[in-house]
């Protein structure tokens, strides 16, 4: 009985082992090539569960995801001006077709991508040399990023692969040329401040000498709209002190007299020299001279 429960158990341990070397799943972002003794035997590309050969038959996955290519460092290519410009970009790639590309590039990602860029950098060899520093930094850049991936695309389909996007991360000119060229900018934006300095300067001139015309001009002609009112007003004044005169002539010189008598005896210390017979002392004297 112990014998035939050994044998049982070891039986199901066989067959545990057998089924877990004959089944083998793929998820939903891999997908999955099939080897016969090196051969490829089938492509299972949609998630699910699959059986193999124990031993006879091997499986090995690919990522299905987008995969990203990415520069370490800017790259250094030459412009129509024969300007070198540094470019740094990164492009976005998946497999589509895995046993085209297990074929091709032997599965090997790193393989795969080293021609990718290498189409790449091809055709932004090609497609720099043909345009000046304007048209690659900003001009033509969308245009040129389309034409990248056109390319490298048509050059992916053959391992299996597909570009999905080529973006130019950065376009820049080496340092030792940035910096004359960033001086020369500083010069011709100074020289462009001097001469606005200078023609805000010529404004201001003339705007400050018209403004000293309008004032000399309102200042002639307040005064002599103020000498014109102040003639009228003594004009008026005379023709009523005439009229006052003419109604009393006596009370009118009278009336006068003592106004000048207020104005010169005022302070203590005025002193007044004139002579005693004079006629300003005529009311003093006679005060009923004036009645």
């Amino acid at each position: 009985m112990k014998k035939n429960l050994s044998t049982l158990i070891a039986a199901a341990v066989v067959a545990f082992a057998v089924l877990s070397f004959s089944v083998f799943t793929v998820d939903q972002r891999q997908a999955a090539v099939v080897f016969q003794l090196g051969e490829i035997v089938s492509v299972k590309t949609k998630p699910g569960l699959y059986f193999k050969l124990p031993l006879v038959q091997n499986v090995r996955f690919f990522d299905k995801r987008i995969l990203t290519i990415d520069t370490p460092e800017p790259e250094r290519f030459i412009t129509s001006e024969k300007k070198n410009v540094l470019v740094d970009y990164y492009a976005k790639w998946r497999i589509v077709d895995v046993k085209r590309y297990y074929v091709s590039v032997g599965g090997d990602e790193s393989r795969a991508e080293t021609r990718l860029m290498q189409t790449i950098n091809d055709s932004l060899r090609a497609e720099f040399g043909k345009r000046t520093v304007h048209d690659v930094v900003s001009g033509e850049r969308d245009k040129i990023m389309e034409i990248l991936r056109a390319k490298a695309d048509q050059d992916a389909r053959k391992i299996g692969a597909q570009v999905l996007d080529v973006r130019l991360k950065r376009v820049d000119l080496p340092q030792e040329v940035s910096e004359s060229v960033y001086r020369r900018m500083e010069a011709e934006r100074k020289r462009v401040a001097n001469e606005l300095r200078s023609q805000g300067a010529a404004e201001a001139e003339k705007i400050r000498a018209d403004a000293d015309r309008q004032r000399e001009v309102i200042l002639a002609e307040a005064y002599r709209d103020a000498q014109r009112t102040k003639g009228e007003g003594d004009g008026k004044a005379s023709a009523i002190y005439a009229a006052a005169y003419g109604q009393n002539p006596e009370f009118y010189a009278f009336y006068r007299s003592l106004q000048a008598y207020r104005e010169s005896f005022k302070n203590k210390n005025d002193v007044l020299v004139l002579d005693p017979s004079s006629d300003f002392f005529k009311y003093m004297k006679h005060p009923k001279a004036g009645k």
